[in-house]
Formats: C-alpha cells, sequence, structure tokens
C-alpha cells in the first residue's frame, strides 16, 4: 500500500527550526514591549552598513528603549551574507530617489568590502538616508507584528507540541 500524502513533510528540518525559532522568542525576559522594543532596535540598526557594529549598536539603542537585549542582537540578523547586498542596494535607491541620481551602484566587489566608505559622500549619504527611512519601516512593522503576536497568544508555551497545537 503506497503511503498516505500526509506522511510526508517537506522540509521537515527547515519546519522544525523556525519551530525552535519561535519557542525561543517566546521565551525571552520581559514584558511584550520590552521584547518588541528589542527586537525593533535590532532590526532598525540591521538596516545600516556599519560592518561589525550592528550588534553592539542594536543593543545599545535596546538599553536606551528598554528593550530585550538578546532579541536586539538577533534583529540584526536582517542584515546577513544572503541579504545584505539586496538590502543595502534598496536602501541606496530609496536614498536616490530621495536626493536625486548620484553615482551607479558600485557592484558587489565593493559591497563585500568595508571599501563602501570610500565611495564618497554623495553615496554615502544615499546609503544612510535609505538605510534610516528602510530601517524605521522595517522595525516598527517587525515590532509591532511580534508585540501583536505576544499580545493575541497570551502565556508562552512550554514545548514545541504546545507551539504546533495552537
Amino acid at each position: 500500500m503506497a503511503p498516505h500524502f500526509s506522511q510526508f513533510r517537506p522540509h521537515g528540518s527547515l519546519v522544525r527550526l523556525i519551530q525552535r525559532a519561535g519557542l525561543w522568542l517566546w521565551h525571552q525576559e520581559g514584558s511584550a514591549g520590552q521584547r518588541a522594543r528589542g527586537l525593533a532596535a535590532g532590526v532598525f540598526c540591521g538596516c545600516f552598513p556599519f560592518f561589525g557594529m550592528q550588534t553592539l549598536l542594536g543593543i545599545a539603542l535596546a538599553s536606551v528603549m528598554r528593550g530585550n537585549h538578546l532579541l536586539a542582537a538577533a534583529g540584526t540578523w536582517i542584515s546577513n551574507p544572503f541579504t545584505y547586498v539586496p538590502l543595502y542596494w534598496l536602501n541606496y535607491k530609496i536614498g536616490s530617489l530621495l536626493l536625486g541620481p548620484g553615482k551607479l551602484w558600485p557592484g558587489l566587489e565593493v559591497m563585500r568590502s568595508e571599501a563602501i566608505w570610500q565611495l564618497g559622500w554623495s553615496f554615502v549619504n544615499r546609503m544612510l538616508l535609505g538605510s534610516l527611512l528602510i530601517g524605521l519601516v522595517a522595525a516598527s512593522l517587525c515590532g509591532w507584528t511580534y508585540w501583536r503576536w505576544l499580545q493575541r497568544h497570551g502565556n508562552a508555551p512550554a514545548s514545541l507540541n504546545d507551539l504546533t497545537s495552537s
């Protein structure tokens, strides 16, 4: 007899990883507001091209906002080796829309190094303005969504089974 369709679980390990991440989010210290502020602070700082400083800046901003420090550090990973080129390209394009066209996009080689800061003020001010705006939008959306999720679900689940059954 052929196996039933429900027995197939595509990407089971990915689903399990997402469930564990959700459980980790539940078990952070602080009120829903403190946790959401911490995540938002990290996402905001992760949108800036300050390589090597994003986590420290996220934690510092979370301290000022009285947010969760671990979630701030995790939130900075919005910018990671898979996303930083598209994220910074978007930031530059948004900045260029508001400030007018500047230098052409420098390419992947420059973005993979810290040479971004040697491209001049014309490039840097567009990148920073775009980073500020994208950071504000992304941080607001992530923080609000996480806060609503915490408010809606109330008590933290004790295990992965509790997380998947709700």
